[in-house]
């Protein structure tokens, strides 16, 4: 069935208020839009995953998400209630699936504190994508931030790795010559995103 309700999660030390451009945009196009705003170094599960739930009900969904929120989704979607199941598509955005490289230095530097509860999140090690929910992930490859310095001569968004943002089992990567924060933006990836959604796939 198509698309009907759309959950936007935006990342790390942000707020809804980043997503706005894309959720009217998508608003525009006939979805259903919840924007959840949460506290990304506090992020209450229990409180974050009923928001979803009453919001999708049993409509069809698909859940986009900006870096973290892509890491939201994924627990959202193991945690299998009801709502969930009617999750077809995720679309990510510069998520860092398999564990962020720049979360990892930071607490091994001992700056836990800059980072908090995310690190739950932000230090997975997960590999592939079990779920019946088609995965399609977007990474950038301009490296404007501090991976280049971390990571020398590797191929990143300045934040998140590009091979971070690949699993086993995702429907299709996509790389745009795009920073981190500059995709949340981005004409071209509203353009996929919306095409994906409104594609019966």
């Amino acid at each position: 069935m198509a698309v009907k309700r759309v959950v936007v999660l935006h990342g790390l030390y942000m707020s809804g208020f980043v997503m706005q451009p894309l959720c009217r945009r998508l608003k525009k196009a006939g979805f259903e839009i919840l924007n959840l705003s949460y506290n990304t170094l506090h992020p209450d599960r229990k409180k974050i995953f009923a928001q979803i739930d009453a919001f999708i009900g049993s409509s069809p969904a698909a859940l986009v998400c900006h870096s973290m929120g892509g890491l939201i989704a994924r627990a959202y979607l193991q945690n299998r209630s009801h709502s969930s199941e009617h999750v077809s598509k995720v679309i990510t955005l510069g998520t860092p699936h398999k564990g962020s490289a720049f979360a990892k230095h930071m607490q091994e530097k001992g700056f836990d504190m800059l980072l908090k509860n995310s690190v739950d999140f932000l230090l997975s090690t997960n590999q592939d994508w079990p779920f019946r929910a088609k995965l399609y992930s977007v990474a950038g490859d301009i490296p404007l931030g501090l991976m280049p310095i971390l990571k020398r001569g590797s191929q990143s968004d300045g934040s998140v790795l590009v091979d971070e943002t690949k699993l086993t089992g995702m429907a299709e990567h996509k790389v745009f010559h795009l920073s981190h924060t500059s995709m949340i933006y981005s004409r071209r990836v509203m353009d996929y995103v919306e095409n994906i959604l409104a594609t019966d796939q």
